[in-house]
This record gives structure tokens, sequence and C-alpha cells, in this order.
């Protein structure tokens, strides 16, 4: 009640305020930008706020507060004094027009769901367009299907269909909440959440192999210090690389045989096999 008394109010103070000629226009401009003269700017928005009322009134069909559409819309009007140059020869309301109209829309993408949309030039002329462009070609003298129709919206705006399939979706309905109570057949109420099932580890199992892959890996870096240089070299080039190198690239290497090299591979892996049964008999006795 109390924001419908304040929008009657401001929209009759609005109509009443007189509207400015060029020359009276550009007087005020001047006197603020060079003065920081507030009265100047109050006349000057004053006079301006049908504009910001007239957009407003665009959007109302996202399901948010009139008020908050004006006011959001004011602080549009008030960049747009903020930066205006009265020295070009253009008006301010056609100036103001792109202002009022960013600030509404970011209030809307902002406000209208809990997921953020329109993160993209792209994205955001997608949102306010869809419907938009979506009634114009159902009303057209050919009937469309709806892959049709999402075809030639994505090309108008230069999107996939993939995304206007999906902005649909989201414009068709509202946000639900996953704490929101479903009424089952037994008579219990669950929440939304209670029937989404994760098929991916519970946080205990993965904290629990997150320290197991740390132990492991501790253990086995002690484990290599049993290796001699040339061990250490096969290991590290047959087992610890992503690439395992051949017996054969390896004796060339270390200027051997591959026979031999197979021989101090097979001693290294049984020297650093009683080297983790150690560290782990150490561990399970502690």
């Amino acid at each position: 009640m109390v924001h419908e008394t304040f929008d009657r109010t401001l929209v009759k103070a609005a109509m009443r305020a007189p509207y400015l000629e060029r020359e009276e226009e550009r007087d005020l401009a001047i006197r603020w930008k060079e003065k920081h003269d507030q009265q100047a700017l109050h006349r000057i928005t004053t006079s301006h706020m049908r504009l910001v009322i007239s957009m407003a009134s665009k959007f109302r069909h996202f399901g948010l507060s009139m008020g908050d559409l004006i006011q959001e819309g004011h602080v549009g009007l008030l960049e747009a004094a903020a930066r205006f140059e009265p020295e070009r020869d253009v008006r301010f309301s056609t100036y103001a027009t792109w202002w009022i109209r960013a600030s509404i829309q970011d209030y809307i993408l902002r406000n209208w769901s809990i997921v953020r949309g329109g993160t993209s030039s792209a994205q955001k002329a997608l949102f306010f367009n869809l419907r938009r462009l979506r009634a114009r070609l159902a009303q057209g003298p050919e009937t469309l299907s709806n892959v049709a129709i999402r075809r030639q919206i994505s090309m108008a705006l230069g999107v996939s269909e993939a995304d206007v399939a999906l902005m649909d979706s989201r414009l068709s309905a509202s946000d639900t909440s996953l704490n929101a109570p479903l009424l089952d057949d037994s008579g219990s109420t669950a929440e939304r959440s209670d029937f989404l099932v994760s098929d991916g580890p519970l946080p205990d199992e993965i904290v629990e192999e997150t320290i197991d892959v740390e132990r492991r890996a501790g253990w086995l870096k002690n484990a290599l210090g049993v290796l001699n240089e040339r061990e250490m070299k096969i290991i590290e080039e047959r087992r610890l690389s992503e690439d395992g190198a051949t017996l054969e690239s390896l004796g060339e290497t270390l200027g051997i045989s591959k026979e031999r090299v197979r021989q101090i591979e097979s001693r290294a892996l049984e020297k650093l096999k009683s080297a983790l049964i150690k560290q782990g008999s150490g561990f399970l006795a502690a």
C-alpha cells in the first residue's frame, strides 16, 4: 500500500513538472556542470521524470515493483546528468534514454532471479528481446514450430539455439527453492533437495581419499631415497614419467644393454617394495 501511494505521488509530481525549452535546458546543464548548482540539477531531473516513468513501465512485465524500477531509472537519470556535455548539440532526453534503460535493465538482471543471467551483451539482448521476438514470429503469416522460432531468434540475436531454448525455459517458469516442501502420498512433508541424488563420493570419503593419497605420496618420496643414481633414473624414466621410456632407449642413454636395464629396474622395484612395506608397518605399529 505504501509503495502504491509512493508511485502515485511520484507520477503526479512528474506530470506537473514543466517541460524545458532547449536553451533553458542547456543553461541549466552548464550551471550544473560548471558550478555544481544543485537547483539546476533538480530542475533537469524533475522535468525528465516523465521519461523515467515511461521507460520503467516498459519493463513492468518482469514482475518487479514499478516503484523500484522508477527509482533505478532515476539513478540512471542522475548518471546521465553527471556525464552530459551541454556543448554538444544533443537534447538531454536523447542522451539520458540510454542511461535510464541501462540502469533499469541492470536492476532487473540482478533481481529477477536468484540465478544470474545476461552476463554478456548477447545474453542480455536475448533476455530482454526473447518474448517480443517470439510474439512477433508467432503472429506472422506463417505458422512456425518452436524449433523454427528458436532458430530465427538465434540468428536475429547472434546466439546459439541452445541459449535460446535455455532462456525460454527460464522465462517460462519462476525459480523454485530446493527447500520448498513437497507433500507425498503418505502425507509426510519432504523438501525438493531430499529427492536430489548424487553419485559422487560423500565428503568424508573425499577427505579420506585425499589423506591417503598424500600419505602414499610421502611414503613413495621417502622410499625413492634408497635408490642409487642409476636406479633412480631408470625408475623415473620407466615408471614415473607420463610416456614411459623403452628398455632400448634407456640402454642407449646409459651405455648398457636393454637386459641390464631390465635387471636394474627389477632390483630397484624390489628395494622400493621393501622400503614401502617397512614404512607401512611402522605406520600401523604407531
